[in-house]
């Protein structure tokens, strides 16, 4: 089994790196490959509804000069994902908003049933609201989500300072525990018969006739 981890911060070994890597570590502890995707540094481009991932025999976004496409094909054989975001003016990073919007546009049914979590990490406040908005994605996905013994936010302004919030470190830890449990338990589930329910085609109902 494989957890993906999303760095959405432009910083390859920042406060975000940090506190994924304590939740893989675990994940690791518990027998669970990890790969940690960096975004980068690079732009990444706004979904603008064009729909052609829809025609795209692999659910491809059309803009292919990002790191978008390469994380859709790593869904492909991840059972979980976890994504984690700086905080950036109380909410998450413009990069990994961006991202995932076209991850999930393109590829969300590659992600239909496996767990998902969401870590933030900010110098003061701003966590809680950039947790909510991430999470969000998972709600219209079919996602499990996985959560901690605190809401999954570390603090500080460097990689020591998180380091330093022992609650934070344990978040992480517990998040990465928990995801494993996750994981097990669903695999065992599937070993046993008990698969996901058969997805229903989607009914829009606009609001305005």
């Amino acid at each position: 089994m494989k957890v993906l981890l999303i760095n959405g911060s432009p910083k390859t070994n920042g406060c975000t790196y940090t506190a994924l890597s304590i939740a893989a570590e675990e994940l690791e502890k518990n027998d669970i490959e990890t790969e940690i995707f960096q975004v980068g540094l690079n732009p990444i481009r706004g979904c603008i509804g064009c729909g052609m991932c829809a025609k795209d025999e692999n659910g491809l976004c059309c803009f292919g000069d990002d790191a978008v496409n390469d994380a859709i094909k790593a869904c492909e054989t991840a059972d979980g994902i976890i994504i984690g975001s700086p905080v950036h003016y109380a909410s998450a990073s413009g990069a990994i908003t961006s991202f995932m919007d076209r991850l999930f546009y393109a590829g969300g049914s590659k992600l239909r049933y496996k767990p998902g979590a969401v870590v933030a990490s900010c110098r003061r406040g701003g966590a809680s609201a950039t947790l909510d908005q991430l999470t969000k994605y998972f709600g219209i996905t079919s996602m499990p989500v996985v959560s901690s013994n605190y809401w999954n936010m570390v603090h500080g302004n460097t990689p020591d300072e998180v380091l330093k919030d022992e609650e934070g470190v344990q978040t992480m830890r517990v998040l990465g525990k928990n995801m494993a449990w996750m994981l097990k338990t669903l695999d065992a589930a599937k070993k046993s018969g008990v698969n996901p329910p058969e997805p229903e085609a989607k009914i829009k109902t606009n609001y305005i006739r």
